[in-house]
């Protein structure tokens, strides 16, 4: 199954004065600077309720944030919208975002996490350590292709949970 028309919303989210933390907001910041038509592009320090009417807005979205865990440079999995919710001062995982729009606005979209490699999160700083910069940049280049072809259920099979890969590599 390919990913349906329209634009897709890719939402980048993190704190960047936490250093690697902020991998989802400095994506969205190069996709900017780039230029992109075929997608909305939001940024915030986290997710909230209220962000279910932007994504009951696209058929399809793309969370980005910063992993702590895990296999470099990044991994990409499809998002289950999770239809038990808690309402605190913190953030709402994707899922429980995605369940709202469905419950709120009755709209189901194709929701996926790329979830970027990090590694320094301890201090506060507004800089990318070198390994997350890197990861940063094999991130872009997937999102990049991803929006042009629209496969990303064939990336999910492709790639796995865990990408651990490049895919100018391995996908040309």
């Amino acid at each position: 199954m390919q990913t349906r028309g329209g634009k897709i919303l890719l939402y980048g989210y993190g704190n960047p004065g936490r250093g690697d933390d902020g991998l989802g907001p400095a994506l969205i910041a190069e996709l900017e600077r780039l230029g992109t038509e075929s997608a909305t592009l939001e940024s915030n320090y986290q997710l909230s309720v209220e962000d279910a009417a932007e994504v009951a807005a696209h058929p399809t979205v793309i969370f980005i944030d910063a992993d702590t865990a895990g296999a470099g440079p990044f991994r990409f999995e499809r998002v289950i919208p999770e239809r038990t919710i808690s309402f605190s001062s913190h953030s709402i995982a994707p899922g429980a975002v995605v369940a709202l729009a469905q419950q709120l606005f009755g709209k189901h979209a194709d929701a996926y996490l790329l979830a970027i490699r990090g590694y320094e999160f301890d201090e506060f700083n507004e800089s990318l350590s070198y390994l997350a910069r890197e990861n940063l940049g094999e991130a872009l280049e997937f999102v990049t292709r991803a929006l042009q072809e629209r496969r990303f259920d064939e990336y999910l099979k492709q790639y796995g949970i865990d990408c651990g890969c490049s895919i100018s590599a391995d996908a040309q």
